[in-house]
């Protein structure tokens, strides 16, 4: 079990190396870290990208295993890259949080105001580089992990096709359907994937808590399962790394609202790690500031809840089912 702090919650044990990416910095596109792949038949551009967050290693495992394994798409174009590398090389076990980002969380830069805008940062830069690959994309699968030692999660999006290709995953069994941070565009939100009314898609899957085996495990299998709905890549490409066990059923939570910290002072009621189900409506389960923060209806799922309690930010996310 973790340690539990007052203050500063859960500590992890960091139970996973990360791996060696700096082999892929050369690239094939004409952009570090990112490679791409054509078939001979014609087919639609996947992507998997990993470490968006630097201290995620699960996604950089999964995505060094593809480019060592030499998997190549049967049809169309198969586009596999490492985001934040600057993070990601920062990353030290003693201090394993620190290296989220660099500078800024490179999954809140991703909408054109950002991106056209001003601003500058060293995650900004590397999303305008990026960003040249990812407008010719048609499916993306974001590999992510998360703070708490809860369950994975597949954040597939307010449109009907995040939901649908999430289900043609099949992993993992919990699927929530949201809209993103107040404090920024996410990839997987980005132009059309976050819209209706086109066929263009994405995946944002946390895979588990960091720095976790079991993450490193999700990460690979549903990369496979990702590409193998597809129909991406040919099924004796993965029959090393998915078993004939049929995954658990899924169960699918779409987010009604976001508890965005209003004040300098948020604290949770309880210990919440994630997908928790509070049955009562109007529930406390944390105060900001002088106002106590309630659930809004029954069997309300607590999604996400977060360890960086700072104003601004996103403290927990209230999900209901949905069939």
């Amino acid at each position: 079990m973790p340690e539990l702090t007052p203050k500063s919650g859960p500590r992890y044990d960091v139970r996973i190396e990360p791996v060696d990416i700096d082999r892929w910095q050369a690239g094939n596109t004409g952009t570090e870290f990112a490679w791409s792949f054509e078939a001979d038949r014609p087919g639609p551009h996947v992507m998997v990208n990993a470490v968006t967050h630097g201290n995620e290693l699960c996604g950089a495992i999964a995505v060094d295993l593809l480019l060592r394994e030499k998997v190549r798409p049967k049809r169309g174009r198969l586009t596999l890259s490492f985001a934040n590398v600057a993070a990601y090389r920062s990353f030290d076990p003693e201090d394993p949080t620190a290296s989220r980002y660099v500078e800024e969380d490179m999954n809140r830069v991703w909408s054109p105001e950002v991106l056209d805008g001003p601003r500058d940062s060293l995650e900004l830069r590397r999303a305008r580089v990026l960003r040249p690959i990812v407008d010719t994309v048609d499916t993306m699968l974001d590999i992510h992990s998360m703070q708490h030692d809860g369950p994975a999660l597949n954040l597939c999006g307010m449109p009907v096709k995040g939901r649908r290709l999430a289900a043609g995953t099949g992993v993992p069994e919990w699927v929530v359907s949201d809209r993103g941070h107040a404090a920024g565009r996410r990839l997987r939100d980005y132009g059309p994937f976050g819209e209706e009314g086109n066929d263009r898609a994405a995946l944002l899957i946390e895979c588990g808590q960091h720095w976790r085996p079991e993450s490193v495990d999700m990460a690979i299998a549903a990369s496979f399962r990702f590409l193998l709905h597809l129909d991406a890549i040919e099924p004796a490409a993965a029959a090393d790394h998915l078993t004939d066990e049929a995954p658990p059923p899924q169960r699918f939570v779409e987010v009604t609202e976001a508890v965005t910290i209003r004040s300098e002072s948020f604290s949770f009621i309880g210990e919440y790690r994630g997908m928790e189900i509070v049955a009562e409506a109007g529930t406390a389960i944390g105060t900001d500031g002088d106002e106590t923060v309630r659930t809004p209806y029954d069997d309300c799922v607590m999604v996400m809840p977060s360890q960086r309690l700072r104003k601004g930010l996103t403290a927990v996310r209230f999900g209901r089912f949905v069939g």
